[in-house]
């Protein structure tokens, strides 16, 4: 998301922006979500680029979004209406949440846990407030899991709730990710009884090749390609998924 146009904006390429963060992680040890969050920041100091709130925004608006994801959202809600399955989106992302907020899907999602940022009284950019790694990502699925969206509450998160009595059961997720910071997420839904697809960008040299590693592993239920058109191979996977969901509902309710 970074790359679009923020990391542009501080006259840097992805690439030297990417290598400094593997750099100060290294260095210090760190955590490297952490880092490029600092790194964001300092860089726009230095080139006097403004980080309020709206100007994340502003970047989110810019991110480029895979083919048919636009329309993706209303199409599997009705899908999922028809078969008597209420489907709910949620984002868990290293991403940046102030830019994914301005992105033109956000409305979409019931729920978007990212890696944000502490704002002044001047609505400025000073501190990371939420870093999400790949290990702190499963944390939120035990949310969406438990009904407990607020970030700093910790009381119910840890707390024991029958599976009966939890909003979303783990056999109902399905989990769509297409980095490294998805595989604990991949493998715990997929053990839990859910569905874990690894999708891969068009175009991208070894994304498949990668994508179907996880599969082999065991780690994954499916891999598609990146594409969220009607008819695709991933939608057709999705669909099939919310069919096998509303099936165990009536046959496990009778």
């Amino acid at each position: 998301m970074q790359e679009t146009s923020f990391i542009p904006k501080i006259g840097m390429t992805k690439q030297a922006f990417w290598a400094e963060v593997s750099a100060r992680s290294k260095a210090h040890q760190a955590d490297n979500i952490l880092m490029y969050m600092w790194l964001m920041l300092e860089k726009a100091a230095e080139a006097k680029v403004s980080v309020h709130r709206s100007d994340f925004e502003n970047h989110g608006k810019e991110v480029k979004l895979f083919k048919g994801v636009s329309e993706w959202f209303d199409r599997i809600n009705a899908y999922g209406k028809e078969g008597g399955v209420n489907v709910t989106h949620h984002i868990i992302s290293s991403g940046t949440k102030e830019m994914i907020s301005g992105s033109p899907i956000a409305k979409h999602f019931d729920n978007i846990f990212a890696s944000s940022y502490c704002f002044d009284h001047n609505d400025v950019a000073v501190w990371p407030a939420l870093s999400i790694n790949y290990t702190y990502k499963t944390q939120f699925l035990f949310r969406i899991n438990k009904g407990v969206h607020d970030v700093f509450d910790h009381s119910v998160i840890n707390a024991y709730v029958k599976p009966e009595d939890r909003p979303v059961p783990f056999t109902n997720m399905i989990y769509v990710g297409d980095g490294e910071t998805d595989v604990p997420c991949f493998r715990l839904v997929k053990d839990k009884g859910g569905h874990s697809i690894a999708v891969f960008p068009p175009r991208r040299k070894g994304a498949k090749d990668k994508a179907e590693k996880l599969r082999e592993e065991g780690r994954v239920n499916f891999v598609a390609l990146a594409d969220y058109t009607e008819g695709s191979a991933l939608d057709k996977k999705v669909k099939a998924i919310i069919d096998k969901i509303a099936i165990d509902a009536h046959l496990y309710s009778t």
